[in-house]
């Protein structure tokens, strides 16, 4: 929040040093005892040379058809002569000069400029009479647009020719830009923000007053106000102003704006922002005469009901959910968030209603987001308001309005709902302060810090019973209190000591261990890492999912329209980066990634399902040719992706791995893909990427697989046993087979390991021919198998035995011939 230290002053009897080396110091202050500082700012930077001029008189420009000659008296003892084409200058209006030699701030650049004497179509003009946002003001600040013309002093202002321009603008105060943490909802408010200065400069704080004269007109004979259901708001009331006015603000309501960093718009408008301001309450004005019947409505929104926001767009209102503002035919706004273009307060507005209200601030923190308007007033709702401040607040914008906009206060405030606060009072003892801070303060101590916070409190000895006001909706529990003591104690001032109790060795679970190490035994088998959005298209997300029907986990305000889902595979995002690469000439790639994937629950409501995935690619050549070693280079394939797998599996602990050949995965090759299952627990996939997809990128065959992280985790052993090295000879039977080409290996090596007795230790498939002089549809697998005891030295016969066994059971089970 923008906080100009000049308004502020005013309710801290002007003890805040204005210097800039002052203000510097006390930004320091802050940011060691409250909150950080985005800034020390002010409208001015390096301006100068601008005064309050009067427009003594405006003739035709003889050459111009646009452009006019002034007169204009700047306190001096001669007019100065300026040629200006702005379209709204009159005779007698103070205004703006830029005189010769003033450095000003180009709109269109940012830069510094100096103005220098010119001639215009041949007059002279000796200075520029200008629009604000031509000295320095952001249009999003400045009053009026800047195509209608140079900014004029209302003459009620008491501002005279010759004065500096810059401070009759306020463009020189001081202005603090807090970034505010979401809890301090009370520093959203000028009020709230100078309890909190006068806390840390030991200052009390001055709340301003003001004379509410009400006329004899009652409001409720003009407005009723109705709410449909009490969690919609704690309190709500309205106020009717009559007779109104409807023009600028008076130039030190437009300064507190525009220095706030808000735009003046007309005098009522600009009271309710400015209590917003003030107080921290969002207030509203309706213009009576545009309401549909006399009674207002807080209700939820009905089906199908649409309202046209004070922004100009439409919104389709969420059924049951939206806090809305009505009447009888019509809704009027979206309560706690924006107002409605059809009970707009313009130029033409003569009776207002204005509306103080505490909504739910959970429904208007959904409603802000559902519909991406994030509004002042909704962040105050959202974060809570000073629930004694919102009747005041409102009385004081009536009051207001009677004082500049004319306006006679109808009698009596409608009220609704006025909900009673609870006092919080907590109990705190000098023992458990010094406890938790390490000080050894006494409780008349504690009691000066409650002083002054201006926090109610009593003390009976031995504790300090401290009343939480309302407009500290942060603090609930003892250790709220604790903190504000040790805030303005000064965490610089607190003892240095060293933490007590008994320590534990901090350690990695077993998960994180597992995943840690499946980094690194990736990166030992020749695969760098990669790290790819989480965010995706909805497409992406789930192009190597498991289950492509299931629901996807789409952001509610996406950053941008390719980045709108979350991720339900690896695989999708490291293709991306394999195109990326291939694309700046980079062919042998080697990669993997290990990160979350997110399953969305049929709740909506409900946070998605988190699972640990890890995946890779292969493309390009395995080995590249070299003359000294007279290889040919040779391109990656599925063994080698498949090799990874196994390799990686074996070493995390998982055993009894079995890969099943399938064609359910759409997106992958169908003659080269295969499930990896461990007993029956499926723990992903491997194969070759689909070549549609990989040539339409212009690229190589990519090889890739995604595995479940939690699975493998699962399934791997949780620790590692030494087996010892035999001591004993190996013996070894080689059988060449003749199967059917349908018959996969896998199943050849689970019939052959089940067969065998327990001295077989290792099958090795090591040749396969498909050639000639073989059946059709045959083909020719030929398998070594080792034997080895470790306690004793093999006997031929038993081997033999044994290796019969195995040829036994592939011959009646797989129908195969032993050649």
């Amino acid at each position: 929040m923008k906080t100009s230290l000049k308004w502020l002053n005013e309710y801290l009897n002007n003890s805040i040093d204005l210097n800039a080396d002052a203000v510097a110091d006390l930004a320091e202050h802050v940011e060691r005892t409250s909150v950080e500082i985005s800034e020390v700012t002010t409208l001015a930077r390096q301006q100068d040379g601008l005064v309050v001029a009067r427009v003594v008189s405006v003739i035709p420009h003889p050459d111009s058809d646009h452009m006019v000659i002034t007169q204009v008296d700047i306190g001096e003892s001669t007019l100065t002569k300026v040629v200006t084409g702005a379209p709204n200058v009159a005779e007698g209006q103070l205004v703006v000069l830029a005189k010769v030699g003033a450095h000003i701030i180009n709109r269109e650049t940012g830069e510094l400029n100096v103005l220098k004497p010119v001639k215009l179509r041949g007059e002279d003009s000796n200075g520029m009479l200008v629009a604000l946002q031509e000295i320095g003001f952001d249009s999003k600040i400045a009053p009026k647009d800047f195509e209608t013309g140079i900014y004029v002093f209302n003459n009620s202002e008491h501002v005279n020719p010759g004065d500096d321009a810059m401070s009759v603008l306020g463009m020189t105060e001081p202005v603090l830009d807090t970034d505010l943490t979401p809890n301090r909802a009370d520093m959203l408010s000028m009020i709230g923000t100078a309890y909190e200065f006068g806390a840390m400069l030991k200052q009390s704080v001055t709340i301003p007053d003001f004379d509410l004269v009400e006329y004899e007109t009652p409001a409720s004979d003009q407005i009723s106000v109705m709410i449909h259901d009490d969690n919609l708001a704690s309190k709500y009331a309205v106020r009717v102003v009559n007779h109104v006015k409807i023009g600028d603000s008076p130039l030190w309501l437009q300064k507190r704006l525009w220095n706030a960093g808000m735009r003046p718009i007309n005098n009522i408008v600009d009271i309710t922002n400015y209590m917003m301001l003030m107080y921290g309450q969002p207030l509203h004005a309706f213009d009576l005469d545009k309401l549909n019947g006399q009674k207002l409505h807080v209700r939820r929104a009905e089906k199908n009901e649409e309202l046209v926001t004070l922004d100009g767009q439409k919104r389709d209102l969420r059924f049951g959910e939206d806090i809305i503002i009505a009447t009888d035919e019509e809704a009027l706004m979206l309560a706690g968030v924006m107002g409605g273009l059809n009970s707009e307060v313009d130029e033409n507005t003569k009776n207002i209603v204005l509306e103080g209200a505490i909504f739910n601030p959970s429904l208007v923190r959904a409603t802000a987001r559902r519909h991406n308007l994030h509004s002042e007033a909704s962040a105050r709702f959202e974060r809570g308001v000073n629930w004694d401040a919102t009747f005041t607040a409102l009385d004081h914008a009536a009051s207001l309005a009677d004082d500049i906009a004319d306006g006679q206060v109808a009698r009596g405030r409608v009220t609704a709902t006025d909900t009673k606060r609870d006092n919080i009072v907590l109990s705190l003892t000098a023992e458990r302060v010094n406890q938790i801070l390490g000080t050894q303060l006494t409780l008349e101590n504690i009691a000066l810090f409650f002083k002054q916070l201006a926090f109610e409190y009593t003390n009976d000895g031995i504790s300090l019973h401290v009343t939480l006001p309302a407009r500290r909706a942060d603090m609930s529990i003892e250790a709220d209190l604790i903190e504000e003591i040790a805030r303005l104690y000064g965490y610089d001032n607190l003892p240095v000591t060293l933490p007590y109790g008994p320590t534990t060795p901090g350690k990695l679970t077993l998960q994180q261990r597992q995943i840690r190490a499946s980094r690194r035994i990736m990166e030992s088998l020749g695969l760098n890492q990669a790290i790819s959005y989480v965010l995706t298209t909805p497409l992406k997300s789930q192009q190597f999912a498991e289950n492509r029907t299931a629901k996807v986990v789409v952001l509610d305000y996406p950053m941008s329209s390719d980045r709108t889902t979350a991720r339900q595979n690896l695989l999708a995002g490291l293709l991306e980066d394999v195109v990326y690469n291939v694309n700046h000439s980079v062919h042998d790639i080697a990669l993997y990634e290990q990160g979350r994937v997110f399953i969305a629950k049929d709740n909506n409501d409900e946070l998605p399902i988190e699972i640990e995935h890890v995946a890779g690619v292969l493309t390009g050549n395995y080995e590249t040719s070299s003359w000294q070693h007279l290889k040919k280079a040779r391109a990656v394939d599925f063994y080698d992706i498949k090799g990874i797998v196994a390799a990686y599996l074996d070493q995390i602990g998982v055993e009894n791995v079995r890969y099943i050949a399938t064609d359910r995965h759409s997106n992958m090759h169908l003659g080269q893909t295969a499930d990896i299952y461990t007993a029956d627990v499926y723990l992903g996939f491997v194969g070759q990427i689909h070549p549609l997809l990989t040539k339409s990128q212009k690229m190589a065959a990519v090889f890739g697989f995604e595995l479940n992280l939690f699975a493998v985790m699962a399934a791997a052993k949780s620790d590692v046993q030494y087996n010892k090295i035999s001591r004993f000879p190996q013996m070894s039977r080689d059988a060449a087979l003749l199967v059917d080409e349908s018959v996969q290996h896998a199943v050849i090596e689970t019939v052959i390991r089940s067969a065998a007795g327990s001295k077989l230790v290792d099958v090795t498939l090591f040749d396969v021919y498909t050639g000639e002089n073989l059946p059709h549809g045959k083909r020719s697998l030929a398998y070594s198998l080792t034997y080895q005891d470790n306690d004793e030295t093999l006997v031929e016969a038993e081997v033999n035995s044994d290796f019969e066994r195995v040829t036994d059971a592939l011959v009646k089970q797989l129908n195969v011939e032993v050649r």
